[in-house]
């Protein structure tokens, strides 16, 4: 059963660790979380790999343990820079003007409460349909629809009525 747990791991955690930075928009915070989750996971792994999909559950336990992180502090700061993002996934070429829109837009993400936040990232980053979201956030389909409409028009606001604006997605790729 152990070699099963750390062949998940080997498999899946570039995954899980680029899906918690863009969560957390700290790289740090969200090594942290993935460690505290894979920790609970290998004393569970028995019981979670018998599930239809373990990562998708892993997934939920890594937004659980963010939603619940007790450091506001660091949750507020973006410290997620480009060469951290690249360092976890295949970098590919980007002109700098489009940097500097994804940083603004990420930094306009991480402002946002943490639950709208989460529901961005779930729906944006690892497009996930509003019932995956809501069994993720613990709350039904509508209020997952009503964080993500808020989430999106807060973001909007937040664009300042410039014409060409960087989607959520290219924001957290």
């Amino acid at each position: 059963m152990r070699d099963r747990f750390d062949d998940f791991v080997a498999q899946r955690l570039d995954r899980l660790l680029r899906y918690a930075t863009a969560l957390t928009c700290d790289p740090h915070l969200a090594q942290d979380v993935v460690q505290e989750t894979l920790l609970r996971v290998q004393h569970r792994w028995s019981r979670i790999a018998g599930l239809r999909a373990p990562e998708s559950y892993v997934r939920k336990m890594i937004t659980n343990e963010y939603l619940s992180w007790r450091r506001l502090k660091a949750s507020r700061n973006v410290t997620a820079a480009h060469s951290t993002l690249d360092a976890l996934g295949t970098p590919t070429a980007d002109p700098a003007e489009h940097f500097a829109e994804r940083d603004a837009m990420r930094a306009r993400i991480a402002a946002l409460p943490r639950k709208q936040r989460a529901a961005i990232v779930l729906r944006f980053y690892e497009d996930c349909t509003d019932a995956e979201i809501a069994e993720a956030l613990g709350c039904s389909a509508g209020t997952v629809r009503s964080h993500i409409s808020r989430a999106l028009s807060t973001l909007r606001a937040a664009e300042g009525g410039r014409r060409r604006g960087l989607p959520v997605t290219e924001a957290l790729s």
